[in-house]
């Protein structure tokens, strides 16, 4: 049914619940899976002042050294269940323009995540990546919490 599935993760608790699933899926489904992580920009949290170079490249360190351990540990989890796997890191970008983008060009069929469940102001305040990808994905979107 599916050929090849985009598993999400942020390397938190709640998302390795999320990737050990969706690979599940793609082990059931004899799917290759890409595994993605995205890190936004900073300007979001830059707040009115600007952003000096120094402070963008300690920024853009830190992001990239988180991904590479979520995407690591999400490589890892794929090897041990046999699931051929790839990994895409994008930076800069939503989390969820990230996600449905790389689906998109990739040709994938299913979009796995996981959501942290937040509800009401939590989630008003916060928003939801798991909300977003759902109303814009061209294709199924597999939620666990």
């Amino acid at each position: 049914m599916f050929q090849h599935i985009l598993v999400s993760t942020d390397g938190s608790e709640v998302a390795l619940k999320g990737v050990e699933q969706g690979l599940a899926l793609a082990k059931a489904f004899g799917a290759r899976a890409t595994i993605i992580t995205v890190s936004e920009t900073i300007l979001p949290y830059a707040g009115a002042g600007e952003v000096s170079a120094a402070v963008y490249q300690d920024y853009a360190l830190v992001q990239k050294q988180a991904a590479d351990r979520a995407l690591a540990s999400a490589s890892e989890a794929a090897e041990r269940i046999g699931v051929a796997a790839e990994t895409v890191w994008r930076e800069n970008i939503s989390p969820a323009d990230g996600i449905v983008e790389t689906a998109t060009e990739r040709g994938c069929d299913l979009i796995a995540m996981a959501s942290h469940g937040r509800r009401g102001l939590r989630r008003l305040i916060l928003g939801s990546v798991a909300s977003e990808v759902l109303a814009r994905s061209p294709v199924p979107v597999f939620v666990s919490r």
